[in-house]
């Protein structure tokens, strides 16, 4: 196989589950009311059908990133399609809220095997001065996968019910584990014969748990808990890591490389951000605005459009100029878009919602795949998996965090009560400030971009 056709088939095998698991995510978004009506649940439980999902890939992208790193990335890679294909038949056949969380839990796990190593793959195969394009494709097949979620998604709802969302996920599944054996030749594991730091990993493990359950259960006391324990478990582990001869995160890729830290702090803030808006604003199309699950997933294909059109535009513009400029740009476009949101109303017009969302979209776009961008081009090889374990942890803890906000907000706003026509008031109030905070968080992040440095790709 020429090496020509070598990248163009990793870029395939990698871009295809980019696609198929945001889908599955807004899919999933826009299905949450009527998966809610059919198990009877509240407005807390109904977002751990989101959440519990981006809480397990969160705690085990490093991992799985290392694990890759020493093992072989396609080897990981390939498993965590099947690992995410079986749980997503689970979450199709489930009969009860427990039951398809738990499946929703083990397709994360998946999940994480496979995007700790997507971009690894990709960052493997391109050479720095096509990388950016590369990463852009990659990154427009996530918009794509976000456009047709809310479309087809709520199209299915509306027609074939929720469980339909996750049957599709089946044969496509199947099909990108049959591609990457038979088309995806070699393996990559330039960390192969190092040890892999178990005892790291469960701190790393537990410490996530700590912060984003404890987060998720404030103001309550249990709360306050497991943040506390959390945080404990982060000094932990950084004083484990710095110890460790082969630690499962290199503390020294952060001291050692402003841009590799301060780009994944802006990732995490950007992600914080955004994350929950497509959650808010589908809840508000349907309750608020009565529209179906298929109406309100043409109102939010706004933002994914906007990202799939624009990505690779800003992926090429990454290879030629600096990464920092665009991707500050974009998450002032966020600002924009977040800022608009905050004067939500119950008699605010579609169109508005729409405006606000391109915004979101384009900023969305120019900022995600010049960030990954710099992330990727700023370590060493055999620190692929593990820098894009990272990457794609900063997105889901951001994500993780973003819900938390929500939940914490709908806590104090109206406590765990179903969302009826009562509470719409509360609603309206909760999305508002949850907006503003989101607005805050990016002009914050605005800065930590800026402040990266100047960064070439090498």
């Amino acid at each position: 196989m020429d090496n020509n056709t070598s990248k163009r088939t990793a870029l395939v095998v990698a871009s295809l589950p980019s696609f198929l698991t945001p889908f599955m995510i807004s899919s999933v978004n826009i299905a949450l009311p009527s998966i809610g009506n059919e198990f009877s649940l509240n407005a807390i439980l109904l977002s751990w059908i989101a959440t519990s999902y981006v809480l397990a890939s969160a705690i085990f992208l490093v991992p799985f990133g290392r694990i890759a790193d020493i093992y072989g990335r396609k080897r990981i890679f390939t498993a965590g399609m099947l690992v995410y294909t079986i749980a997503a038949l689970g979450c199709a056949i489930s009969t009860s809220a427990p039951m398809l969380i738990s499946f929703r839990i083990m397709q994360g796990i998946g999940g994480a095997m496979v995007f700790s190593n997507a971009v690894a793959i990709l960052t493997s195969v391109y050479p720095p001065n096509e990388r950016g394009k590369a990463l852009g494709i990659n990154v427009a097949c996530v918009y794509i996968g976000l456009s047709l979620g809310p479309t087809l998604g709520g199209f299915m709802t509306q027609q074939l019910g929720w469980r339909s969302i996750f049957f599709l996920n089946v044969p496509l599944g199947l099909a990108i584990v049959i591609i990457a054996l038979l088309k995806l030749k070699g393996e990559w594991a330039e960390a192969k014969g190092e040890r892999f730091d178990f005892a790291g990993s469960v701190i790393y493990c537990f410490m996530l748990v700590g912060i984003m359950y404890g987060f998720s259960n404030l103001p309550a006391l249990k709360g306050i808990i497991f943040v506390t324990v959390g945080v404990i478990g982060v000094i932990m582990f950084i004083a484990w890591e710095i110890r460790s001869k082969n630690p499962v995160l290199n503390m020294s890729l952060f001291r050692g490389s402003k841009v590799f830290a301060m780009s994944n702090l802006a990732a995490l803030i950007n992600y914080s951000a955004t994350s929950a808006v497509a959650f808010l604003l589908s809840l508000y199309l349907q309750y608020i605005k009565s529209l179906s699950p298929q109406k309100a997933g043409l109102v939010l294909l706004a933002q994914p459009i906007m990202q799939a059109i624009f990505s690779p535009l800003a992926g090429r513009m990454s290879d030629k100029t600096e990464p920092r400029i665009v991707a500050s740009l974009g998450m002032g476009l966020n600002v924009a878009g977040l800022f608009m949101l905050v004067f939500l109303r119950d008699e605010t017009a579609l169109a508005y919602i729409v405006v606000s969302l391109i915004f979101l979209g384009f900023g969305f776009a120019l900022f995600s795949s010049p960030n990954t961008n710099a992330v990727m081009s700023s370590v060493e090889r055999r620190f692929y998996g593990v820098a894009s374990g990272i990457l794609a942890t900063m997105r889901m803890l951001g994500q993780m965090l973003s819900m938390g906000f929500v939940m914490l907000i709908f806590t104090l706003y109206m406590g765990r009560v179903k969302i009826t026509p009562e509470y719409y008031s509360l609603f309206i109030e909760s999305a508002r400030t949850a907006f503003i905070i989101f607005a805050v968080l990016c002009i914050i992040g605005v800065f930590a971009s800026l402040v990266r440095g100047k960064v070439r790709s090498k």
